[in-house]
């Protein structure tokens, strides 16, 4: 066992414990049913991105004969790979186990999945009808034999898979569900339920089938590895990159199988010639007993009546205003007074969007220039830029094309950009372009000002209502300078430039994290109180945990909340003693990156886009600034603080890899809740005028209120 087996584990096994995590939230019952049943249905498509990306990625080493042993945990690929089908069996039996306490509840309320032989006559017979005319005619069966091959099967697409005989000779059919039929059917008569389109076609099959002898059926979906490298060495010598990224991404639907789904049960006879026809082994193959697409269940709830929504979602929430912002001033004008932080979702997003709409008209900007790496569908930010444009402001847009699974979605922005006439610049070869900073250049009697913002999110404001993130903007003029630096050097394709407040990786991020957590290692030599306190996605980069082992050995207090992968193990003796790793799920998606050093009284505090893993301080280009203003550090403090009181949805992750719940007597605490009840309190601005006084008195109330 190497020296990074004691207190690191494997990536992906870990990534496999959050999405557990994931499910467990369906199966809470604190949390409301229909909630749960959106839970069910994240976790089913987190399992199937992990499959097509990370298993993808996997198999693509373990068939290229590379089987480099992972670094963290001492495990082989193949070993690698054994693992998660040995532990994704297990998520499997625990989701039918939620599932079937989750349609226990749902059939009591009658807005459940029904099966067939549960119908009665008329019901059969009016799906049976609903089948003749609604479904049948858009099937494209298929039998399999000498003159008719195996057919594709598409990436995430739902079969029905036949065994047959006919005229004593056995036979394969297969029958592909189409993605654009209703995907559940409601029974006329039964309040709200309903019977899914897969199971009335799997019980009519005698109807497209009509010259054999049906001796069994099952529902079936392949995962195929959609780990396409678009860093290809063709792009080179592609004359346009678009259409380079586009023909790519053409491949994804039809890339090696990696997994095979099937409903409930299946024969050994027809189980060995799908393994052969995939060539896939049998540990690739999983047996559910809860349907295999559960997209569906989002569709189902918004079709509900209100009074059973009311009663089994979220109570709805508004985000709020900002201390920081006077709904009657314009925004440009209060930032270029002073530093605004928004904390999404809980405070509008929609003051950001100000922003921009007001610099998309403002006579006195001259320039917006941005970094794009998703977009909402459709865009406010999208329109406001190409406004910009259109009032005579240079638009510059650095778009990543290679942001996983929207691609498409970002080409056809940049084209509607380009026509624009906005100035679209793409990522460039190794490295993905995947910080959130806007600068706006505009005029004033006493010269050039810049605002710069920087976020931990995408431009995205649908994903700003459902994720936690932190948006900051600034007219400080150092770190606008840096902002007019990194464009500069991002349009020339260098990113080996230097900064003096912004961390940008892959230059200076992750040497600054290793510099500061250094000093806080000299201080605990010293004597003298150190700790180190971070909010990530993800850690996985060696090197990092390797410093804050070092540093958590020289006595530095060490508090981390991880939502998703952590291949640190905390509390290991003489290794990480000194590091606590909590994890929270919850109502919204923790996606906010803070990065704090040193105690208290002399603390430095960075908000970034960046988490600690290998792709992202190593391969790509994020950016990390530092917050200085005493009222914003309060917040954030505060902030973090109410994430290490939460003991109803933080979990604290133990040396063995395992999540455990926060035992605590106490009062709940869902930290969550508290933000949305402290944004709703807060939300009368501060800075009426400079000269008031209110920032001043309001420094002095937050330092009585931590005292």
């Amino acid at each position: 066992m190497t020296d990074n087996n004691k207190y690191m584990q494997n990536r992906e096994l870990s990534w496999l414990k959050f999405n557990q995590r994931v499910l467990e939230e369906a199966s809470d019952p604190n949390v409301p049913l229909f909630e749960r049943l959106k839970f069910l249905s994240i976790f089913t498509s987190n399992l199937d991105e992990f499959f097509m990306i990370r298993v993808g990625t996997l198999t693509d080493l373990y068939f290229n004969e590379q089987d480099p042993v992972d670094k963290r945990s001492g495990l082989s690929v193949k070993q690698q790979l054994n693992a998660i089908f040995r532990e994704t069996k297990k998520l499997y039996e625990m989701r039918d186990t939620v599932y079937k306490d989750l349609h226990k509840t749902l059939t009591d309320l009658q807005i459940a999945d029904r099966s067939w032989k549960s119908l009665n006559r008329k019901e059969k017979k009016y799906l049976q009808k609903y089948f003749r005319e609604m479904i049948l005619p858009l099937l494209s069966p298929q039998i399999m034999d000498f003159h008719h091959p195996f057919p594709h099967l598409v990436n995430q697409q739902l079969y029905i898979f036949v065994e047959l005989t006919e005229k004593d000779k056995k036979k394969f059919g297969i029958v592909p569900i189409p993605s654009f039929i209703d995907s559940f059917i409601k029974l006329p008569d039964s309040e709200n339920n309903y019977v899914l389109a897969e199971q009335i076609i799997c019980h009519n099959l005698e109807e497209i089938f009509t010259a054999s002898t049906i001796k069994s059926s099952t529902v079936i979906r392949v995962t195929r590895n959609a780990d396409i490298d678009i860093d290809d060495e063709r792009a080179r010598d592609d004359e346009d990159y678009l259409d380079f990224v586009k023909n790519t991404l053409k491949k994804r639907s039809r890339l090696a199988a990696l997994r095979l789904e099937v409903y409930r049960s299946i024969s050994d006879t027809v189980l060995d010639y799908l393994c052969r026809q995939l060539h896939i082994e049998r540990a690739q193959v999983f047996v559910s007993k809860t349907p295999l697409e559960l997209k569906y269940l989002f569709k189902l709830i918004s079709r509900a009546p209100d009074n059973m929504k009311e009663m089994l979602e979220y109570k709805p929430f508004v985000s709020q205003p900002s201390k920081y912002i006077d709904p009657q001033q314009r925004v440009i004008d209060q930032v270029l007074d002073h530093d605004v932080l928004l904390n999404y979702p809980y405070q509008n997003v929609d003051i950001f969007l100000d922003l921009l709409k007001e610099a998309s008209t403002d006579p006195n900007v001259m320039s917006i220039k941005i970094t794009i790496y998703r977009l909402a569908t459709p865009s406010r930010i999208l329109d406001y830029l190409i406004r910009a444009r259109e009032n005579g402001k240079e638009v510059t847009v650095l778009m990543e094309l290679r942001a996983r699974f929207d691609e498409n979605n970002n080409i056809q922005a940049s084209q509607w950009l380009e026509e624009a006439g906005c100035t679209v610049l793409f990522g460039f070869e190794h490295f993905k372009v995947h910080s959130k900073i806007c600068l706006i250049t505009l005029k004033t009697k006493k010269g050039l000002r810049m605002i710069t913002q920087v976020g931990t999110g995408n431009y995205n404001e649908k994903t700003a209502r459902q994720y936690t993130d932190l948006c900051y903007m600034t007219a400080d003029e150092t770190i606008g300078k840096d902002a007019v630096a990194f464009f500069q050097n991002m349009a020339l394709a260098n990113v080996e430039g230097s900064y003096n407040a912004l961390l940008v990786a892959p230059v200076s991020l992750k040497q600054t994290i290793l510099k500061k957590l250094d000093e806080q290692i000299g201080r605990a030599e010293a004597g003298r109180p150190a700790e180190a306190a971070f909010k990530i996605n993800s850690i996985s980069d060696i090197e990092i945990m390797k410093k804050l082992s070092e540093a958590s050995q020289a006595g530095v207090k060490i508090t981390m909340v991880v939502r998703g992968i952590c291949c640190i193990l905390p509390g290991i003796p003489g290794k990480t003693e000194h590091i606590e790793v909590y994890s929270i799920v919850g109502r919204f998606l923790e996606h906010s990156r803070i990065y704090m050093f040193g105690p208290e009284e002399e603390r430095e505090i960075y908000i970034a886009s960046a988490d600690f893993m290998t792709r992202n301080t190593d391969h790509r280009v994020e950016v990390a600034v530092p917050i200085t203003d005493p009222l914003l550090k309060a917040d954030i403090e505060q902030y973090f603080d109410d994430l290490l009181h939460d003991n109803v949805k933080r979990r604290r992750l133990a040396p063995s890899g395992n999540y455990e719940k926060i035992i605590d007597e106490k009062e709940s605490f869902n930290s969550q809740q508290i933000e949305l009840e402290r944004a709703a309190r807060q939300h009368d601005p501060i800075y009426k005028t400079k000269e008031n006084g209110l920032k001043k008195l309001f420094h002095s109330l937050r330092k009585r209120e931590r005292e």
